[in-house]
């Protein structure tokens, strides 16, 4: 039986936590910094873990992480 492939886009933007569940960039950070508060460019710095539905989503297409 062949090997099941992982969406390249997929591996490139989310890492897995040793408990299982899948971090990801906050979104909203790219560009448009003036129209943001300081408190929400403050609050986008870093990661963040995927909810249980979106986390499902990104577990179809990386199919060899820990479930």
């Amino acid at each position: 039986m062949p090997k099941m492939k992982t969406k390249s886009s997929a591996k490139k933007r989310f890492k897995v936590t040793a408990s299982g569940k899948i971090k990801a960039g906050q979104a909203g950070k790219r560009h448009g910094m003036i129209k943001r508060t300081n408190k929400q460019i403050r609050n986008q710095r870093g990661t963040m873990i995927l909810a249980a539905g979106d986390e499902r989503l990104v577990k179809i297409h990386m199919p060899y992480i820990a479930k």
